[in-house]
């Protein structure tokens, strides 16, 4: 049995499963995992500090994780660009990167899938993107849309697709603190045809069932790939999972807005911002020196300290018992959401 979705034919992928973004972290071996797996990989907008100061360029660094990619699998994947404000080298990967996938054959034929992250939905069509999509590519766009509001303006931009994320998921979120149930349920009434992928919480066949029923094409999963055998996250990050409960992360104030990390001396010493307004009044009296430190602690996590770093990590761990391989989890919860949506079938008399 295959469980065929708008989502699964738009990008030719075999099962409804995509990977979420995590940058500023790697995760190309991830990438090339889930797409090998049948899913949608998804390689990061990656900025690592120590990288950055060292003169290391997010052009770059992506460039050479869409050839790794293409090197390791033929199947099809995707790449994310943080579109926000306080993000430098957004307007250059904007630019570059939709021209180096032009000018290079296996990544026109397989990056079907650019997905746009806090910031604006807008910022992907530059001159080099309307060519690339002239020049026969069938690359999608989708921008995440943590709110209501912004899944509006997606629309009006011409996007082909959302990634409709609630409160219950890793790193950023909106200030509304929407969950993903109701979330979901709001876009999906007002836009019943739109191409969406579902994201925050999910993590079992049960979790994917419920997202095809309630109209989305497919899931993005964050957390649960970050634990994976697979992914390039520090094992002492990865055995946070198997242990956590679902209460056992919170909301505090991120570069961006409002993150969720996994609870530790890190996040519990930091407050949460309320609104939009109060977020940019903070903005102000940040000097880069103190936006380099708090950066600092995120890749200390990633690199294993977790006492002292950023966690981020998504309530969805508390439903995650195991480190497994990417092919496990996604087969797994795709035979199990195949048996729900059947035994669902059986109730309508």
């Amino acid at each position: 049995m295959v469980i065929e979705t708008k989502i699964t034919k738009m990008l030719g992928i075999k099962h409804p499963i995509v990977a979420a973004p995590m940058g500023p972290f790697y995760t190309t071996d991830l990438a090339i995992a889930v797409s090998e797996a049948g899913g949608c990989g998804v390689i990061s907008h990656t900025a690592l500090v120590s990288e950055i100061l060292a003169g290391r360029s997010a052009v770059e660094i992506m460039k050479e994780d869409m050839i790794k990619v293409v090197e390791h699998t033929d199947k099809p994947f995707g790449f994310n660009i943080r579109t926000s404000r306080n993000e430098r080298e957004a307007p250059a990967l904007c630019k570059r990167i939709p021209e180096f996938i032009m000018k290079n054959p296996k990544l026109k034929e397989q990056c079907v899938y650019a997905i746009t992250s806090a910031g604006s939905s807008k910022s992907i069509y530059t001159s080099k993107f309307k060519k690339l999509r002239e020049s026969g590519s069938q690359i999608k766009h989708f921008h995440v849309a943590p709110a209501r509001w912004l899944a509006d303006k997606c629309v009006a931009t011409g996007v082909d697709g959302m990634v409709i994320t609630g409160g219950e998921g890793g790193g950023h979120q909106s200030y509304e603190k929407v969950s993903t149930l109701v979330l979901l349920q709001q876009i999906t009434q007002k836009y019943p045809d739109f191409p969406i992928i579902a994201c925050g919480g999910f993590a079992t066949g049960q979790a994917l069932a419920a997202a095809l029923t309630m109209g989305a094409g497919a899931i993005a999963m964050g957390s649960r790939f970050i634990a994976s055998k697979e992914s390039e996250f520090h094992e002492t990050y990865k055995n946070v999972v198997p242990p956590a409960h679902a209460q056992d992360t919170v909301l505090v104030t991120g570069a961006l807005g409002p993150i969720r990390l996994w609870k530790n001396e890190y996040s519990l010493h930091h407050d949460l911002v309320q609104s939009k307004e109060e977020k940019m009044a903070e903005e102000q009296g940040v000097s880069i020196e103190e936006l380099i430190e708090d950066g600092k602690k995120y890749e200390l996590a990633y690199h294993g300290n977790i006492k002292d770093g950023a966690v981020l990590l998504g309530q969805s761990i508390g439903i995650m018992h195991s480190i497994e391989s990417v092919s496990n989890i996604i087969n797994s919860i795709v035979s199990d959401a195949e048996k729900r949506l059947k035994n669902g079938a059986t109730l309508v008399k």
